[in-house]
């Protein structure tokens, strides 16, 4: 059975006010979102399931569906606020959807298959889809996942500090432990991250990191549920509280339920942070298609 792509798009509406001005990166009027679509089915993806908000799936469906049809399998699942709460009462003042682990949980009964995570607004590159495709078609199992581990240099923004997942590998090649460092800039020739009370740490520049690019077997998410319910006995009335992925992930390494391979890749990480970065990854993807890594037009 071929792996699903599950792509994170519930927050891109907010982002953006509307989807109508989904960025055009490409020189067909391409999104990020393309790119990693068409990357995600010349690995061997079946399917793709796209994480979004209710309220702008018939515009989501008439940006994609065009382009997909016939070409992969598609499916739609929302993010909403009530789900999964499981008589949990939504506090009054929450606004923010419950984070990225959230999301994926929603996806639960649309896949029924090993699957990848990614951002929709995330460029990951040909070689990350390649060897996710092949992760999850040889080696994932219950108490295999994955991530593709990125090397901080690569994924680096010129135009200010961005939030990595640092990750520590043991002597096997498996995550140890990730870590959230949420302001790593570049410090004169070095990378270096700041904590709260504002002291430097300098991080090498092959250190990989995660850019929520993970690959799971289906039974994430029933342990994604349990721990659902713990982290609202917890930290449900914070209006800000997000169940993140690495949540799972590191419940999944301290239980020792299992291994989280990394996945090592050199390829070159672009996306937005800032929209500043904007140009740069027009100017990047326009090079990748000149060295005919791409067509084009994706779609044509």
């Amino acid at each position: 059975m071929k792996p699903t792509l599950l792509i994170l798009a519930a927050g891109m509406a907010s982002r953006y006010g509307s989807l109508k001005q989904i960025q055009q990166f490409g020189p067909s009027g391409e999104t990020i979102i393309d790119y990693s679509i068409y990357d995600a089915i010349r690995a061997g993806f079946g399917k793709i399931v796209f994480i979004i908000r209710k309220d702008f799936e018939a515009e989501f469906r008439e940006i994609f569906e065009p382009k997909l049809k016939g070409r992969v399998e598609t499916d739609y699942v929302y993010q909403e606020m009530d789900a999964f709460l499981d008589g949990y009462p939504v506090p009054a003042d929450r606004t923010k959807p419950w984070g990225t682990a959230h999301a994926v949980l929603c996806a639960k009964n649309a896949i029924n298959e090993p699957f990848a995570v990614i951002n929709a607004d995330d460029f990951y590159g040909k070689d990350s889809f390649e060897k996710m495709a092949k992760f999850l078609e040889s080696s994932c199992k219950p108490d295999v996942y994955s991530v593709v581990g990125y090397q901080l240099s690569k994924t680096i923004s010129e135009h200010g500090s961005v939030s990595r997942g640092v990750c520590a590998a043991d002597s096997n090649g498996n995550l140890a432990e990730i870590n959230e460092r949420t302001k790593v800039y570049k410090d004169g020739d070095k990378i270096v991250y700041e904590d709260a009370d504002g002291s430097k740490h300098e991080l090498a520049p092959e250190t990989p990191v995660s850019m929520n690019f993970w690959g799971f077997h289906q039974n994430v998410f029933e342990m994604s549920q349990e721990l659902f319910k713990e982290f609202l006995q917890k930290d449900g009335d914070k209006p800000k509280s997000e169940f993140f992925i690495p949540i799972v992930v590191d419940n999944f390494i301290q239980k020792k339920l299992g291994v989280v391979n990394v996945l090592p890749t050199a390829a070159q990480w672009f996306g937005v942070t800032y929209k500043e970065d904007a140009p740069g990854v027009q100017a990047s993807l326009s090079a990748l298609v000149e060295a005919g890594e791409y067509p084009t037009n994706l779609w044509k």
